[in-house]
């Protein structure tokens, strides 16, 4: 398959698989090991990062200093964060040639390289947004958005017992059970907003617990997994 022909796959990787407290280099050794050697068998990809625990703490620090902290400033820390995991990430791939870390996902991009890397785009939109328009802005299909659990639910099943889980749903029954608004430092299996850009653009988005990268390989071969898929 060349270069110019394969489906370029789209990634959001929550900042809690790489920075659940510390940097986990474990897991970010995993994953480079999986996405090369996807990249041999021919696949592509546009990887987008999440903040995870450094972006919370330089926000969570920032309202400690000064209340009045707006909600764009916030905003901007955590978008530098998901940029700073994104340059992690492509550090790890150093030797597979890759561009620099994209900082518009929303802009056709015309890169034949077989891993393309961003974080956080703009204020008012999280790493889940950049995800769904990076989708759009390559054609691509197929998000996976590797997080750090196992399916999504109808409820919190930290808080409760009755919540089952989903392997399939569809967009408009999925934006029933997450908030309809975004703001920093949500938790959600994905962003309201970007919900509603991906059922527009008929997107299929398929939530995997990244610690079981097993899972994700899986979902790529076309396999049965352990995940929650959306359409």
């Amino acid at each position: 398959m060349s270069e110019s022909n394969r489906e370029r796959i789209i990634v959001s990787v929550g900042g809690s698989l790489i920075v659940p407290d510390q940097i986990d280099t474990t897991f970010l050794k995993h994953f480079r090991a999986l996405i090369l050697e996807k990249v041999a068998e021919g696949f592509s990809f546009y990887i987008i990062t999440g903040g995870g625990k450094l972006a919370r703490n330089w926000r969570d620090a920032a309202v400690e200093i000064n209340a009045k902290t707006t909600t764009d400033d916030l905003d901007w820390i955590g978008i530098a964060a998901t940029r700073l995991n994104a340059e992690l990430l492509r550090a790890t791939f150093a030797d597979a040639d890759i561009p620099e870390v994209i900082h518009n996902t929303s802009l056709r991009t015309d890169s034949n390289a077989s891993i393309l890397l961003a974080g956080g785009v703009r204020p008012g939109n999280s790493s889940d947004w950049a995800a769904v328009e990076a989708a759009k802005a390559v054609g691509a299909k197929k998000l996976i958005n590797l997080s750090n659990i196992d399916y999504v639910y109808t409820a919190d099943p930290r808080t409760n017992p009755d919540a089952t889980k989903i392997e399939k749903t569809s967009w408009a029954d999925f934006r029933k059970l997450i908030p309809s608004e975004w703001n920093p430092g949500l938790s959600s299996p994905f962003d309201p907003i970007a919900a509603k850009e991906a059922e527009i653009l008929g997107l299929e988005v398929a939530v995997i617990n990244g610690a079981k990268l097993k899972e994700f390989s899986n979902y790529l071969d076309g396999k049965p997994f352990t995940g929650t898929i959306i359409s």
